[in-house]
């Protein structure tokens, strides 16, 4: 790292404690790289502090930056006050060369004339801003004052609203045949395409808004509970009390309208939102609209306050919707509008990834600095982001419901809807066609004659679907602004279930053959499914929470990428209903290179990020980024040397030699051997001992061996036994056991040491979990964690940069990337037992294969230079008893 933190000093940076060494050098690197407008890796490993030296870093240059520019701009308006020529030829004058002198001049003046003037504006607003601040901090009173007045509009309106109902009841049903008052909201409004009217949002009433974005500082994360965990660091920091912070989350984290909430998937909520929205602002233009339901808490004057408490006082997620409820305004629309004037944005990774949902939330990244922390995956993650996938159940869905739709609505819908409803059957018809199916015939019943994948170019794929003459970027424009897949669901939720009690009049007959249809599709997209309940069943519950359409107009989005960008995977699997189509992004750079072109600075940090030439060549050389603009910053570990004891383990104790390659790792003698490590280990390791398999087969192939051979009673002589669970929601419940069991076993002593969890890598217990202490003495990671080589969509990506990626020391590109793979899942998974400064434990890599140097050197610095490399078990179980006892000791 060069040494360009212009004038960061160690003391520079205030702290909450004195920092360690290492967090002083990593906040002068991170000042240097946000100073001179470079693109870093950051790696400091779980433990050291990492989140409070991003923030005290980056901040300290933020408010250095921040003086630098008020200097210069006091400093300009001095100048400009008295008139004088002080402004340099390159901060005011355009191209005059060959011009007059006296041109040259005037030319010059003009320039500085509206430099001085739009400083003097600029100070203007953020004078104002700062007042009003100010003015909220210090009077209470002014707090409460809006929420009041908004409690009582509330009452008055409900008030309005039950004599309203009392009027209208016994007003007796509507004829079902034509679109009653009701069913307005199912139509279609006029679509006018692409010369469309600039839509008016209703919030230009007030010139806040037009408010410039200041020099700020995105930092995102992987989940929810991790940005909150970031903005309580950020509370406890030195700049707690005076940063303006402001945390944006999707609307299933932020909405407060329970009527929306419920709905419970993303994408509902998304469209019930933007639904109610435009039924708002019509409702402001035609007061006819009254039966529509528009959101109490998208109301401009409570979401400008909320705005205000937000950039007064530093919240997180759950404190922003508390106070959304509690001052009846929308948390998810007010937090948006705190962007401009915010110095810290705390978000998601996809909403900084993501083009479309960027925009959309009025992310700005021109000159500003972004952090991307936890960013290990970060090349998966965007692909990810980017990809998508429907199955055939989904599209013979999407089609019936869509030809229902038209079939009743055809003489209430203008003539442009029904040119984009038919092309969008159209491509139905052609992706049902591509999986060699027919969409008119039950999805579930119709047998695949050719099974297998077949990958093929965006481009083959569009001509041999016979939907080349498209224009893909209207359809996902019609499908945006026309609202079309939350009309179709209201549809299906009046009309698709047994509940609706549909008259059978002609029209109705129709509407009936749709419930049949819906109810007997098979649900081809869950390859899992659900034995306990009637498949009918689970498929009626799926169409009622999220509608087919959706889904597809995100497979629409991704044929719109450039044709050497991905691939569409055809997966015909049985039946068309369990056959697929998807979409993979093979090129994530082409969707981070906006990000990296715009930022002044772009920071990537995580605690494991070896290996990183996966994020220079794949991410960042291809993004166009200058190789001279990359920096990359790796600092040790708090612990001590001797705290840490990482062994590379070569044979078992009966001689046999560890290599659990796919065709070696099932035999009986290397399961046996494994069982004889972990046995032996677990005699003189105290407390929690984690063992990562490969995969869950694996891992539950082995475990069914030691069952039939005896080993499982012997091991579980010494520690209870504990399994990840495959579902989400039992995590939690294991790890408070397996706690228990090693708290319980310390306090009473015994034949019983503590624990043992069997864990996968990738798996739930790999990422985000903490081992520390007791829970985690030792980690073994049994064999190599290799992807499967065999997925189309690996191999895709192998051939994929076989040809576009030049070989690196010898070695092909496709080789790197399984390597790279395999040792981002092995650092992630072994970096879980070391937490903290005073924390100590041994680490065991089970394979001889770790032992090679291309390997070997992708390890994290702080276990690589403290591993010891054992070829027989006896010297390293020696090693593992002296380390553990001699720790035993010193407790």
């Amino acid at each position: 790292m060069e040494s360009g933190a212009a004038g960061a000093v160690p003391g520079r940076f205030p702290f909450p404690y004195t920092p360690y060494r290492i967090q002083e050098q990593f906040m002068e690197a991170l000042y240097g790289a946000l100073e001179a407008g470079r693109v870093g890796i950051f790696e400091s490993p779980t433990g050291t502090g990492k989140s409070l030296s991003l923030i005290c870093g980056a901040l300290s240059w933020l408010r250095d930056w921040e003086e630098k520019r008020r200097q210069e701009e006091a400093q300009l308006l001095a100048l400009g006050a008295g008139g004088q020529d002080g402004l340099t030829p390159q901060q005011a004058r355009p191209d005059t060369a060959g011009q007059p002198d006296w041109v040259t001049a005037f030319v010059q003046k003009k320039e500085e004339r509206d430099m001085v003037n739009r400083l003097k504006e600029e100070q203007i607003r953020r004078k104002k801003r700062e007042d009003r601040l100010e003015k909220i901090q210090r009077n209470v009173q002014l707090k409460y004052a809006a929420k009041r007045k908004r409690c009582e509009e509330d009452e008055a309106k409900r008030l309005l609203q039950l004599s309203q109902e009392a009027l209208s009841q016994g007003a007796g049903e509507g004829a079902l045949d034509l679109p009653d008052h009701n069913e307005d909201e199912l139509i279609l409004a006029e679509y006018e395409s692409d010369d469309e009217k600039k839509v008016v949002s209703g919030l230009e009433e007030d010139d806040d808004l037009e408010e410039e974005h200041v020099t700020k500082i995105y930092y995102c994360s992987r989940t929810h509970s991790q940005l909150s965990q970031f903005v309580h660091e950020v509370q406890k920091s030195p700049f707690g009390k005076n940063i303006r912070l402001v945390s944006l989350g999707s609307r299933q984290n932020l909405c407060v309208n329970e009527e929306v909430r419920h709905l419970g998937a993303l994408q509902l909520i998304n469209d019930r939102c933007m639904e109610m929205q435009k039924n708002k602002h019509e409702k402001k233009s035609n007061e006819e609209n009254e039966g529509k339901r528009i959101c109490p808490f998208y109301s401009f004057e409570q979401m400008q306050f909320l705005r205000d408490e937000v950039l007064v006082e530093v919240k997180d997620i759950e404190q922003l919707v508390s106070l959304g409820r509690e001052t009846k305004a929308c948390p998810y629309y007010g937090s948006r509008f705190a962007i401009p004037a915010a110095q810290l944005v705390v978000l998601p990774y996809q909403m900084l990834l993501h083009e479309p949902t960027r925009n959309a939330a009025g992310i700005k990244l021109k000159d500003q600095v972004v952090i991307i922390d936890e960013a290990h995956n970060l090349t998966d993650t965007i692909t990810c982001i980017h990809s998508a996938e429907v199955s055939g159940s989904q599209l013979c869905c999407a089609h019936s419901q869509l030809s229902q739709y038209m079939e009743r609505y055809r003489k209430h819908l203008k003539a442009k809807n029904l040119m984009y409803i038919k092309q969008i059957l159209y491509l139905l018809e052609q992706f049902v066609a591509m999986l060699g199916g027919n969409v008119n015939q039950n999805p579930g019943c119709q047998a695949v004659s050719q099974t297998g994948t077949v990958l093929k170019s965006i481009n083959d794929f569009l001509f041999q679907s016979q939907i080349d003459n498209i224009n893909l970027f209207k359809i996902q424009r019609y499908c945006e602004k026309s609202l079309i897949s939350r009309k179709l669901l209201g549809f299906v939720e009046r009309y698709g279930g047994p509940a609706s009690a549909v008259k059978t009049s002609k029209e109705n007959q129709k509407l009936a053959g749709l419930q049949d249809f819906l109810l007997t599709l098979q649900q081809g997209s869950d390859k899992e499914g659900t034995p306990q309940s009637p498949p009918v069943e689970a498929e009626h519950d799926q169409l009622r929470t999220s509608s087919p359409l959706m889904q597809i107009e995100g497979f629409l989005s991704a044929l719109t990428n450039a044709n050497q960008d991905g691939r569409i995977i055809l997966n015909r699997q049985g039946t068309v209903g369990q056959s697929s189509l998807k979409f993979l992004l093979l090129n994530p750079a082409v969707h981070f290179a906006k990000v990296v072109e715009e930022c002044r600075a772009v920071i990537i940090a995580g605690g494991t990020m070896q290996p990183v030439a996966d994020f220079r060549e794949q991410l960042l050389y291809r993004a166009g980024v200058d190789p001279a603009r990359i920096v990359e910053f790796s600092c040790g570990h708090v612990i001590p040397p001797e705290n840490i004891l990482p062994i590379i383990l070569c044979s078992g104790p009966s001689n046999q030699q560890l290599e659990f390659t796919y065709e070696t790792r099932d035999l009986p003698q290397m399961m046996d051997e494994t069982g004889r490590i972990l046995h032996n280990l677990c005699n003189v390791i105290p407390g929690g001992v984690v063992c990562f398999f490969p995969s869950y087969e694996y891992e539950k192939r082995v475990y069914g061996h030691w069952e039939k051979t005896g080993l499982l009673s012997r091991l579980a002589a010494k520690k209870k036994i504990f399994q990840e669970p495959k579902k989400a929601n039992q995590v939690e419940q294991v790890l408070v056991e397996y706690a228990k069991c090693i708290k319980r076993c310390s306090q009473t002593g015994g034949q019983m040491t503590g624990a043992l969890l069997l864990s996968v890598v990738g798996g739930k217990m790999s990422e985000g979990i903490n081992f520390s202490d007791d829970l985690g003495r030792c980690v073994i990671m049994v064999g190599m964690p290799y992807p499967n080589i065999r997925s189309p969509e690996l191999q895709e990506k192998m051939t994929w940069l076989d040809k576009t990626m030049p070989r690196a020391a010898g070695q092909a590109p496709s080789r790197v990337l399984i390597e790279n793979l395999c040792m981002k899942a092995v650092n992630q998974s072994i970096g879980r037992a070391i937490r903290h400064q005073k924390d100590f434990a041994s680490i065991l890599l089970l394979d001889h294969r770790y032992t090679r140097p291309a390997i070997f050197n992708k390890l994290p610095q702080w276990i690589r230079e403290r591993t010891q490399v054992k070829p027989a078990f006896g010297s390293a179980f020696a090693e593992l008893r002296k380390f553990h006892r001699g720790k035993l000791d010193a407790l």
